[in-house]
């Protein structure tokens, strides 16, 4: 059976162009304009996944994704064209599996909307990359390099490569990296991940696997192919 994915977009051409690259890609879809309608449609109906775009007239995409959180973990990707900080993280603590900002690629829409479905559907197949982990030594290898990280690094890099393509906040990274509930500046993240960085170029140097996201936090990204 086809994944449904809905869309709820009030920008009409946009929607179409959604729905014609998610066609091609196999999914089935359906359309709503009206953020009025969303919750109803959603309770009769059964979604793979929603792209929830956040300026709708009558209830915003934030009210809606809280609301549905309450009942159902449907995976959801939200667009918009705002871009402030406040709404990206507020976003993030309701719930949202993805974002993804205005004006951008339907190809890219496709691979996010595949993203969020592997990593909530089971028996999906896993996306393939040469980073290997050994829990019980806390030992991480890409490409048969021994990474040498540290605890923190190894928690930070396993978090994060378990779910590829969901954007981890930096207070969130936190929450599951200091499990003491220890004050940490942004920073001491932000430093955390420069290091890493730095080992994991010394492995495979042509593609950086932790990807910033302006605003939010940071997000891990395995090669294509």
């Amino acid at each position: 059976m086809l994944n449904r994915v809905l869309i709820v977009e009030d920008e009409e051409r946009l929607a179409g162009l959604l729905q014609d690259f998610l066609r091609q890609a196999g999914f089935q879809t359906h359309w709503l304009d009206d953020g009025g309608a969303v919750l109803p449609w959603v309770a009769a109906n059964t979604p793979d996944a929603i792209i929830l775009d956040l300026m709708l007239p009558n209830v915003d995409g934030l009210s809606i994704c809280r609301e549905i959180r309450r009942h159902s973990d449907v995976p959801i990707l939200i667009t918009t064209a705002r871009v402030e900080e406040i709404d990206r993280l507020l976003g993030l603590e309701l719930g949202a599996d993805d974002y993804i900002c205005k004006p951008y690629s339907m190809r890219e829409t496709v691979a996010r909307i595949k993203a969020v479905l592997r990593r909530r559907t089971p028996g999906l197949p896993a996306i393939d990359t040469p980073l290997q982990f050994e829990d019980e030594k806390l030992r991480a290898t890409l490409k048969g390099q021994v990474l040498g990280l540290t605890q923190i690094e190894y928690q930070l890099l396993r978090l994060m490569a378990q779910s590829p393509g969901r954007i981890f906040s930096r207070d969130a990274l936190m929450d599951k990296i200091y499990h003491d509930n220890r004050v940490v500046a942004d920073r001491t993240v932000d430093s955390h991940v420069k290091k890493l960085r730095r080992k994991m170029a010394e492995g495979e140097a042509a593609h950086e696997y932790i990807q910033s996201v302006y605003g939010v936090g940071y997000k891990f990204e395995p090669p294509e192919g």
